[in-house]
């Protein structure tokens, strides 16, 4: 009779122990704009987007040099991250409702396997958008710890960057974005 509940207290503590360290190990959302007094603590907000190139599920070259006169999210992602996955139902929701005003989302996939796992995840992946099950929308690209440093490095996933119709960063946002903030920041910028 002791060798059972001393199963289901080990697995009870080793739950609860899962819980606290998930919990302590989260990254809080910090939201930074050239408009709010946080400009030291992220001194590239308002500074221009820096020039990088990464390649696409299909081996094509993307610059944001490519994107420059449109409104772009980057949006730093990987599959494995579960904040990530809760936000990429509303970046399709925000890139079909803007795309037409010179609006794109930009998903830099940060997977540690690259394109080998991320093409087949993209290519099979559908998420509900307003009842229906649709794929990413949006260009994704493969990207790397040397791209992320050009950003001034990430601090956690999802991380998301609003780059103006001129280049310049306006808004960065570590860990889960609200919807309703990024689209008044996007309507602002179109």
């Amino acid at each position: 009779m002791k060798k059972p509940l001393l199963i289901i207290a080990t697995v009870a503590a080793l739950i609860l122990g899962t819980y606290f360290a998930d919990k302590a190990t989260r990254v809080p959302r910090k939201v930074v704009s050239a408009q709010s007094t946080g400009l030291p603590d992220n001194p590239a907000v308002g500074t221009p987007a820096p020039a990088v190139t990464l390649k696409d599920i299909n081996d094509k070259d993307i610059t944001l040099a490519d994107l420059k006169g449109k409104v772009v999210l980057i949006n730093f992602w990987a599959t494995w991250c579960a904040p990530c996955l809760e936000e990429i139902p509303w970046l399709i929701d925000l890139q079909q409702k803007y795309s037409a005003k010179g609006f794109t989302v930009l998903g830099v996939a940060m997977d540690e396997e690259g394109k080998s796992v991320v093409a087949p995840w993209v290519a099979k992946k559908r998420f509900d958008v307003d009842g229906q099950k649709l794929p990413m929308s949006y260009p994704i690209v493969i990207g790397s710890e040397a791209a992320a440093e050009k950003f001034g490095g990430l601090f956690g996933y999802p991380t998301s960057i609003l780059i103006s119709r001129d280049g310049k960063q306006i808004k960065r946002i570590t860990g889960i974005i609200s919807k309703e903030e990024i689209s008044k920041e996007i309507e602002s910028q179109l």
